[in-house]
């Protein structure tokens, strides 16, 4: 197998692309997607102060890793979502990253300064953990992002989470997430800008790169993920991939070309500019409360038997660099 730049041994191997490579160009052909993504959809303009929302998994530090690569002004933000061992793991694998090059790792521990974990708030609330805990990191994401003047807000989802997400919403056809199914997502009305610049990219291959490039990421899933409806889209997609290499980057890219707009122009929901404030922390919401909060109440009431939930946090950046030893 050999690199179909230099002719040299190849390591990793594209079938959407028909290409192999050896370390050195899969690292160029990677930068080069991201790039090529930032640019098509104008995710990152010059001189921007990004936040990446940061898991300790492999996409999350392989776009921190990319995006710095590529001369952007990076920070990360994570979550300790108080999901046992796991979330121990997750956040030693983001601070160990920031450590060994100098960054800058914002962190927010959910059980300390919100009062629950993403366990109990699940039993609380009676949703599935993977509702409660994307209902906190959406909303912890976005105020770091809003109260700490940055510009864009990047996430890691890669293609294969991409094209799964939509294939969901074609067999179900939520014609308004459908509607806001983009690369980008514009700021408004309290949202930071939000982009995803691995969506060229796919999940093996982000594995790769960190591989190569020497990136410790964790690699266990979550314990509270079993079950979920997304995990079987990917599995799903992953068939029909085997058998026909370019189908999710075709089905991806085809909606955005051809039928995005027209799901978008027919929008009948979910637009930003028309909601509220919510009434404890001003986030935008459609209800006196928004999710995060009644989330909040519904945990910590259970918790602790009481109905006055904690007064709400302000999200305090801190500007500690991995010179001092990682928290």
């Amino acid at each position: 197998m050999k690199c179909r730049v230099c002719r040299g041994p190849a390591v990793v191997d594209v079938r959407r692309a028909n290409a192999n490579f050896c370390p050195d160009h899969f690292l160029r052909f990677c930068r080069d997607q991201v790039d090529r993504a930032i640019g098509e959809f104008a995710m990152i303009a010059p001189g921007d102060r990004v936040l990446v929302a940061v898991s300790g998994g492999k996409d999350s530090l392989a776009v921190w890793d990319l995006l710095l690569e590529l001369g952007h002004d990076v920070e990360g933000f994570y979550v300790g979502l108080g999901i046992g061992d796991y979330s121990d793991v997750s956040g030693q694998h983001a601070r160990r990253f920031a450590a060994s090059r100098g960054l800058v790792l914002h962190e927010v521990d959910l059980p300390e300064e919100y009062g629950f974990d993403i366990p109990e708030g699940s039993r609380a609330a009676r949703r599935a953990p993977c509702s409660a805990c994307g209902t906190s990191k959406r909303h912890l994401f976005d105020r770091a992002a809003i109260e700490g003047g940055f510009d864009v807000l990047v996430t890691g989802h890669n293609l294969d989470d991409e094209a799964a997400v939509l294939f969901g919403n074609v067999l179900h056809w939520q014609t308004d997430y459908l509607a806001r199914q983009a690369p980008v997502l514009p700021a408004s009305n309290g949202f930071p800008r939000k982009v995803k610049p691995l969506v060229r990219l796919s999940e093996r291959e982000t594995a790769a790169y960190c591989i190569v490039k020497g990136i410790d990421y964790l690699v266990e899933e979550c314990p509270m993920s079993a079950g979920n409806k997304h995990i079987g889209y990917k599995d799903a997609l992953n068939d029909i991939e085997l058998r026909s290499p370019g189908t999710k980057a075709d089905f991806y890219f085809g909606f955005l070309r051809r039928a995005a707009e027209q799901f978008r122009s027919g929008a009948t929901g979910g637009d930003a500019a028309g909601l509220g404030r919510c009434d404890r922390c001003g986030s935008p919401s459609e209800a006196e409360l928004c999710a995060f909060c009644r989330l909040v109440d519904r945990a910590t009431t259970d918790r602790h038997s009481r109905s006055v939930p904690p007064a709400p946090v302000e999200i305090q950046l801190g500007t500690t660099r991995s010179n001092e030893d990682p928290r």
